[in-house]
């Protein structure tokens, strides 16, 4: 009460001396040799204490990714060269079953959520464990996941593989011009220049194959921009459902697996797969056990990349992480011949990635 009389009555004079209290506070803080504190500083650090955990949490899934796709394509390579599998759809199929069986369970036992925030005992319906509504607002990106699936494996046919991992890396300018039809997104001309190196680097991989088929070519390029619609799906309907990346796995599952065990079924995949003489070695069994874990980890990684950084970035990591793919390959399995242009090629498309991993963890 006496201090507000006071400021009432001499406010120049307690304005004054509240000054000149804490310039002498200061000075004795210095003359002692205590460390100043300055505010500004503090809340920079809140706002870089914010912006780090967000950029690890995005850089570890971009790598969690590359990892799991690289063991993912080993694993697959073992099943369907080392032990002869012909059914590609068949392993496709018991990926998918796989992740639905081990979502369905860590949901049940709490283990896990479908949405932000929400807590894991809610269980909005019995069967499909999300509210009906959501399931129908993800079927655009069901619808193309498979239209994905089934022109990527149209797209193999009639095609060198030199040209054909040519084309498939021109996926990332597809990216960019979808992510920018359906959300707006721009990037600067840093990133812009570094998806350039990458394909031109594609390019020289490819160039002593520059074989043209119309039809072989035009498939490849609509499996560009179905592989380009799905990302971008990913990220758009993932913000606007409010789903997690488990959440949109589920929703994605419940919705193929019918389809494709339908699809498996009517070409006879699955009554062939009973004469299959490895089926029941513990060999295969455990590849293909470790190729249905394998698939599951890639597709919460892919969501979660694609939902923490961008469509663009999972394409990226896709280029980066075929590299790792061609050396493991090829200690593993032999059989690649040595050609300089590739090699450059190879590396010209590294260092684009490399560039373009350096301009976002920038900024730029």
């Amino acid at each position: 009460m006496l201090a507000v009389t006071l400021n009432l009555l001499f406010p120049h004079s307690i304005s004054r001396t509240e000054s000149e209290f804490e310039n002498s506070a200061m000075t004795s803080i210095k003359q002692e040799g205590l460390p100043l504190i300055d505010p500004s500083k503090i809340e920079l650090r809140r706002e870089t204490a914010v912006v780090l955990p967000g950029k690890r949490r995005g850089a570890h899934a971009a790598l969690g990714y590359m990892c799991s796709a690289v063991l993912l394509v080993l694993f697959n390579k073992a099943a369907l060269s080392s032990y002869s599998f012909p059914y590609v759809n068949v392993i496709t199929l018991f990926q998918m079953l796989s992740s639905c069986a081990f979502l369905y369970a860590m949901k049940r036992w709490k283990i896990i959520s479908f949405s932000e925030g929400e807590p894991q005992s809610v269980t909005s319906n019995p069967i499909t464990l999300i509210p009906l509504r959501t399931l129908v607002h993800t079927l655009p990106l069901a619808v193309s996941y498979l239209l994905y699936m089934l022109i990527t494996m149209e797209s193999v046919r009639g095609i060198n593989v030199p040209m054909y991992t040519t084309l498939r890396r021109t996926t990332v300018a597809f990216t960019m011009i979808v992510e920018y039809l359906l959300t707006g997104r721009k990037h600067s001309s840093y990133i812009v220049g570094s998806v350039g190196i990458i394909i031109l680097g594609a390019f020289v991989a490819g160039a002593r194959d520059l074989s043209f088929d119309a039809y072989s070519y035009s498939i490849v390029f609509m499996a560009n921009i179905c592989s380009a619609v799905y990302l971008a799906s990913i990220a758009h309907i993932g913000k606007s459902s409010g789903l997690n990346s488990f959440g949109l796995m589920w929703c994605n599952g419940i919705i193929c697996a019918p389809i494709l065990l339908l699809w498996t079924s009517f070409k006879g995949d699955l009554e062939a797969l009973m004469s299959f003489p490895y089926l029941y070695s513990s060999g295969f069994q455990v590849v293909m056990l470790l190729s249905c874990i394998m698939a599951f980890l890639i597709n919460y990684y892919v969501f979660l990349n694609t939902t923490l950084n961008s469509a663009l970035t999972q394409t990226i990591c896709g280029n980066l992480k075929d590299l790792f793919t061609i050396g493991f390959g090829w200690l593993l399995f032999g059989g690649l011949p040595f050609d300089l242009m590739n090699v450059v090629g190879q590396s010209l498309g590294f260092l684009g990635s490399c560039l373009y991993a350096y301009c976002k963890l920038k900024g730029k």
